[in-house]
């Protein structure tokens, strides 16, 4: 039996591209924990560090590792 993957998605409420990656993950019924970085200092923290402190959302994080920047080539810059 495989093991499943640990799914964070890191985003804002206000990023179109963050609801867009959302509704994807729910369609495929990939289990995720969000993190809204505009609201959770710690979680902002930790996507700074996978990502060497990129500024733009969403981010996928499987097992640790980023997976995909931004949706399909978009992203929304967090001030």
């Amino acid at each position: 039996m495989a093991s499943v993957a640990n799914v964070e998605l890191y985003g804002t409420s206000t990023c179109p591209y963050t609801s867009e990656m959302r509704e994807h993950l729910q369609w495929r019924r990939i289990a995720f924990t969000e993190y809204d970085v505009e609201r959770d200092p710690s979680a902002r923290a930790r996507l700074q560090t996978l990502t060497g402190s990129h500024a733009g959302v969403p981010v996928l994080v499987e097992d640790g590792r980023v997976k995909e920047i931004g949706w399909r080539g978009r992203t929304c810059l967090v001030p």
